[in-house]
């Protein structure tokens, strides 16, 4: 997968870097993954016929972002999990303080790298404004209130609405933010294509979560690379938890329609646009096994 070069050269020594803290920001990243939101940034840059050299940066940023927060997620404060992509997680592979400074760490390279890009060198505008979303999707109204209101939905029975608000920020944001990153760095400034394809990303991210809380039910910790029925352990509210697997599966069915009626308005907005790759990511969102 391109991105996975891209990232070991991010990763890669560099001359004064705690070779400790280095190892642990490089077990936390390149020990496997998804890599969701990067594909994500590459196909909508590809939707417009972008060279994918222009969305490198993003799909690493991406990456590297969503590291850092699964680092934090695990932490004893946090979620407490032990088990993270079939391996220790990073404080324990390492410990708790070398784990919270890799994913400070790793926030920080992900921003160095979207600054940094050169493509962007003879006009900053394009950088500055992906930077803009980017640090959107990370803060109160994205993935850390995200993950605030996780916390304090421990033991508490939310309603439909308060759990879809959460992982609208918690998962959805980052997911939102790569798909339009990718095309911010294919060039597009149509506010109305982009608003379509931020509905596209919306639909995906939430499908995706559902998916996830299924897979804690029904998945088994081999497969899904983490402690399964983990959620209700600790007693977390989730879609199975309101709604039910069968209600949740039909809730993930509708996203999915709702992604690819979001492609739809976008292919009316720009009838070139290749949109197969984002197609098969809203698939995938509801159709893995892990």
């Amino acid at each position: 997968m391109r991105v996975e070069g891209v990232l070991e050269r991010a990763l890669a020594p560099a001359p004064g870097a705690p070779e400790r803290l280095l190892a642990a920001m490089r077990y936390s990243v390149l020990g496997g993954g998804k890599r969701l939101r990067p594909l994500l940034v590459y196909g909508a840059a590809h939707a417009f016929g972008a060279d994918p050299t222009r969305a490198d940066a993003a799909a690493a940023a991406v990456e590297l972002i969503h590291a850092y927060s699964l680092i934090h997620d695990d932490l004893p404060a946090m979620d407490d999990d032990a088990l993270r992509r079939g391996r220790p997680t990073c404080h324990i592979a390492f410990d708790e303080a070398t784990a919270i400074l890799a994913g400070d760490a790793l926030q920080a390279l992900a921003f160095e790298l979207l600054a940094g890009d050169p493509l962007h060198a003879a006009n900053t505008a394009p950088s500055v404004a992906m930077l803009h979303r980017l640090a959107q999707a990370c803060g109160a109204q994205g993935m850390a209130g995200g993950q605030a209101l996780d916390l304090a939905a421990v033991a508490r029975r939310l309603t439909l609405d308060e759990l879809e608000h959460m992982h609208r920020c918690k998962t959805g944001a980052l997911i939102r933010a790569s798909v339009l990153l990718g095309a911010q760095a294919a060039g597009c400034e149509d506010l109305s294509l982009l608003a379509a394809l931020e509905r596209y990303g919306d639909a995906v991210g939430l499908a995706f979560q559902i998916r996830d809380d299924i897979l804690d039910v029904e998945g088994t910790t081999e497969v899904i690379g983490k402690s399964r029925g983990a959620d209700a352990a600790r007693d977390k509210p989730t879609y199975p938890s309101i709604l039910g697997l069968d209600e949740s599966r039909r809730l993930a069915e509708r996203q999915r329609s709702d992604a690819l009626i979001a492609l739809a308005q976008a292919r009316d907005l720009h009838a070139a646009l290749e949109l197969d790759g984002l197609v098969e990511l809203a698939h995938y969102a509801v159709d893995r096994l892990s």
